[in-house]
């Protein structure tokens, strides 16, 4: 009698977190376990990233860190008590004419938002921003 296998092809977004979960479910999780403005923040932030990049990957790092990458990380959303902070990892590189990043300015590599209950999100300089991160992510793999 034959063995029959079957290979299941994953991406990064399919491995497996803490428990068992995906990072998607981990992310999930997150935002309802927080339950006020910083989930609606956090999840309407994710949707953004999603709608610019169709492609991106989402992890889960650093004890509970929701993470976006392409090609390299992309950026973090991070909650804290009064923020929900989104860290992109090569932001210093990016240029970033709405003037959108108002957090960690004077680093080298990174550069932040930190949203605050009740910010509007300027959705289409954000998206345009993550389109950059992607693009920069994109060129240094390459080379």
């Amino acid at each position: 009698m034959k063995k029959v296998t079957t290979t299941v092809k994953t991406t990064k977004s399919d491995k497996e977190g803490k428990g068992g979960d995906s990072p998607s479910r981990l992310i999930d999780a997150r935002i309802k376990e927080l339950g006020d403005w910083r989930g609606k923040m956090l999840s309407r932030i994710r949707a953004l990233v999603k709608q610019a990049d169709p492609e991106v990957v989402e992890e889960w790092k650093w004890r509970g860190v929701p993470v976006w990458s392409h090609d390299g990380l992309i950026c973090t959303g991070e909650t804290y008590k009064n923020i929900v902070k989104m860290t992109f990892a090569k932001g210093a590189a990016l240029k970033d004419p709405s003037g959108l990043f108002n957090s960690s300015l004077d680093g080298n590599t990174r550069r932040a938002i930190d949203f605050h209950e009740g910010d509007e999100i300027d959705e289409q300089a954000l998206k345009t921003l993550i389109r950059a991160a992607v693009a920069l992510n994109k060129s240094t793999a390459q080379r």
